[in-house]
Parts: structure tokens; C-alpha cells; sequence
């Protein structure tokens, strides 16, 4: 799966994984320009330079993802265009799940944040993105990077709008593939296990969720933020997965197949 060139805009909120992720691109010899909180990517990218030995420089372009204004999103995607020259790939990383909270007492604010970031933000970036490879009539990969939560039946409680966004987002990858595969552009989205850092898991504590992995998920473990969905990240971007798009891909060690079991369980 061959990546090296390519040009690739990562949105990150410093999470491991999608930091995880621009670093297996950045060893791979992917063109780099992270965007979101400017101070905080700006030493993950010198991390990341810091240990590949011969990599380019990676490029950071700040962005609130909570800004209501669709232009503000359009600036800073143009502004990363500038940058890379036109875009291979679009890897869309950033999510808020939030305290998890019984819907009927989430406040107002946190609903509005929960949704701008999960959905407005993924709708404003993949339409500016869309239209810059449109434009360029150079088709290009966009890959949103979502939850199994989202999926057809609820895996916990506490999480109904975060839950709502991902599933929307499974929907909105559907409906854009359908729209804007005439240009060559692709659109899939990966629905991501939940790790032990994740807010279910974490709320259970250790020895309640070591005993839940091993009794309800066929692979016996949480997701590994360092490499899991790295490999997955990294065939949508290549030719590899030219005839691909519309689709979720569940990386998820089983636990979207068992998720009867695992409720029950809870």
C-alpha cells in the first residue's frame, strides 16, 4: 500500500491515535499539514519530526472546530491547500465525546458542543476539502473517523449525542460518496472500537473492564491506540482502495458484532 507523496490534511485533537496515525504517515513518507489547536499540534508535529530521521516538515494550520462560521473552516482548509498544493487524502481525526450523561440532563451548551465539533465541523471540512479536489480535478480520499456507537444499536448509555453525530457521519459518507464520486473523490468513514482510555471504559474501572473485554469481545482486548487503526487510515489513502467508497469499515476487534451481549453485561 503505497503512500509516499502523498498529500494529506489530518485534523487531531492530540489524541493518541490520531497522533499515532500522522506518524505512521509521516514514516511513510506522506506530506503532512495537521490542523486544529495550533499550540498543542505544533509540538506533536515536532514530535513526530523528532523521531523520523529525514522526514519532511509537517505543517500545522490552527482551526477551532467549534467555530460556527463555515468560512472560518473554508480559510484554514485553503490555507492547508497552500500548503500541500492540492490534497491526496483528507483524514478527518478530531471528536468530543463528552462527560457521559443521561440525555435528559445534558445542558444546552454541551449539546450545542457535542454537535458542532462530531458534525458541523466533518460536514464544513469535507465540503471545503470536496471542493478544492473537485476543483483540481485530481479526485482524493476522505476518510472520517468516527465510532461504533454510531451503528444501528446503542453499545452504552450516557452518550445519546455523541451516539446521534455518529451515526449521522455514517450517513453522511453514504450520501457523499453517491454525490461526488463523478470528480474521483472517495468517502469512507472508520467506525473505531472503543479503547481503555474511552469514557465507558474508564468509568468501570480497571478490574470490571478487564473482565468485560475477555467475556464479550471475540478478540479478547480494547483497541490498541498505537497501531489499530493506523493500517486501515492508511489503505484508504493508498490505490490500494481505488474502488472503495460510501463504506464504514468496523475496526473493532468484534465488539460491534456482540454488542447485545456487552449491553446486557453492563
Amino acid at each position: 500500500m503505497e503512500t509516499r507523496g502523498k498529500r494529506v490534511l489530518l485534523t487531531s485533537n492530540g489524541d493518541q491515535i490520531s497522533q499515532n496515525i500522522a506518524f505512521d504517515l509521516a514514516r511513510r513518507g506522506c506530506r503532512l499539514v495537521l490542523m486544529g489547536d495550533e499550540s498543542c499540534l505544533r509540538s506533536v508535529a515536532q514530535k513526530i519530526a523528532g523521531s523520523l530521521e529525514g522526514s519532511g516538515q509537517i505543517e500545522v494550520v490552527g482551526l477551532d472546530m467549534e467555530d460556527e462560521r463555515e468560512g472560518a473552516f473554508d480559510e484554514a482548509v485553503e490555507k492547508a491547500c497552500r500548503i500541500l498544493g492540492n490534497f491526496d487524502a483528507f483524514v478527518h481525526c478530531y471528536i468530543y465525546e463528552g462527560k457521559m450523561q443521561d440525555h435528559l440532563q445534558l445542558g444546552h451548551d454541551e449539546f450545542k458542543k457535542i454537535v458542532k465539533i462530531n458534525f458541523m465541523a466533518a460536514w464544513y471540512l469535507l465540503t471545503a476539502v470536496g471542493r478544492r479536489m473537485k476543483d483540481n480535478k485530481s479526485g482524493g480520499s476522505i476518510i472520517l473517523l468516527t465510532s461504533i456507537i454510531g451503528a444501528e444499536r446503542g453499545l452504552y448509555q450516557g452518550a445519546a449525542a455523541y451516539a446521534s453525530c455518529s451515526a449521522g457521519i455514517q450517513q453522511l459518507i453514504r450520501v457523499s460518496a453517491l454525490e461526488i464520486g463523478k470528480y474521483k473523490i472517495r468517502v469512507n468513514a472508520i467506525a473505531r472500537g472503543l479503547h481503555i482510555e474511552d469514557e465507558y471504559p474508564k468509568l468501570q474501572g480497571k478490574e470490571r473492564t478487564e473482565k468485560l473485554v475477555k467475556e464479550t469481545v471475540p478478540l479478547e482486548r480494547w483497541l490498541d491506540v498505537k497501531s489499530d487503526v493506523n493500517s486501515t487510515v492508511i489503505y484508504l489513502i493508498s490505490d490500494g482502495s481505488r474502488y472503495m467508497t460510501g463504506t464504514t469499515i468496523f475496526v473493532d476487534g468484534g465488539q460491534s458484532l456482540v454488542r447485545p451481549r456487552m449491553r446486557s453485561y453492563m
